[in-house]
């Protein structure tokens, strides 16, 4: 049997089903799904954790910081890996939510919160918490594993909570955006410890999905002031982090067929 898990930070799934139906079964929290494909004999197990690491309670709604065990693995995930024999990693935009940081079972620092810098706590970057994440993860993988790399945000005119906005209607062309500081900042940290983890995880194959390119494309694919079901009365901010579905990254899935063709020839 072929199994391949996605550890996502994106409830969002990229994976469309279009003619085989398969049998699908989710936690009650539904950060955890699997589908079962009975016709060809394949699993797909979905899991959500969007740190990529052990973390503590991951509500937003009860105001306060998150804690990230930067160099501690999150079991949910890191126990199963030797099952699959495909596993895709991805990660994100969560790292910009208040956090602490620990390191060593110790508090290192944290980003965005109440504390003032001091001898106590140091005030750190998103780009701190989300190098480690990564180097953490990729000692939990298993066998293969591809990292999908950053999809880039498209607000315009502000902030997403300044007003900013995603009203475009059409791709930019090849050379008429590029990334933003944070996204490459992202972007170049998973391309490095990419490559750190090819070095140091002997036995072990990174294969890199590239999504970030084709995606800093589209501004026109997110969900912007639609993020919510007609008539619904919610005040939220514009939503240009999320991707409408059906929408460009229905694209994934056939960017993600040409490396896992190379890992058939290779094996």
């Amino acid at each position: 049997m072929r199994t391949i898990c996605s550890f996502y930070d994106d409830p969002t799934l990229y994976m469309t089903i279009s003619v085989a139906h398969p049998v699908e079964w989710s936690d009650p929290s539904r950060k955890k799904i699997q589908y079962h494909y009975k016709e060809h004999d394949f699993n797909i197990s979905i899991s959500w954790m969007p740190f990529l690491v052990k973390t503590g309670i991951l509500d937003p709604s009860l105001g306060h910081p998150f804690d990230l065990y930067l160099d501690e693995f999150d079991d949910t995930w890191s126990n199963q890996t030797a099952h699959f024999h495909y596993v895709i990693i991805s990660a994100g935009h969560w790292f910009f939510h208040p956090s602490y940081f620990h390191l060593q079972h110790r508090l290192h620092g944290c980003l965005y919160c109440p504390e003032p810098d001091s001898n106590n706590i140091t005030h750190l970057t998103p780009a701190f918490a989300y190098r480690r994440a990564f180097r953490t993860a990729f000692r939990a993988t298993g066998y293969k594993t591809f990292v999908r790399t950053f999809a880039p945000s498209h607000f315009e005119g502000g902030a997403w909570d300044k007003g900013g906005n995603c009203l475009r209607t059409r791709p930019f062309t090849r050379n008429e955006r590029s990334l933003d500081e944070k996204a490459l900042e992202f972007y170049t940290i998973q391309l490095e410890e990419l490559g750190i983890a090819r070095t140091q995880n002997r036995g072990k194959r990174f294969v890199l999905f590239d999504t970030t390119k084709p995606m800093v494309l589209r501004p026109d694919g997110h969900l912007s002031i639609y993020g919510h079901f007609p008539g619904a009365k919610l005040v939220m901010p514009n939503d240009c982090v999320h991707w409408c579905l059906p929408g460009p990254i229905d694209a994934w899935s056939d960017f993600l067929q040409e490396p896992l063709k190379r890992e058939v020839v290779h094996k």
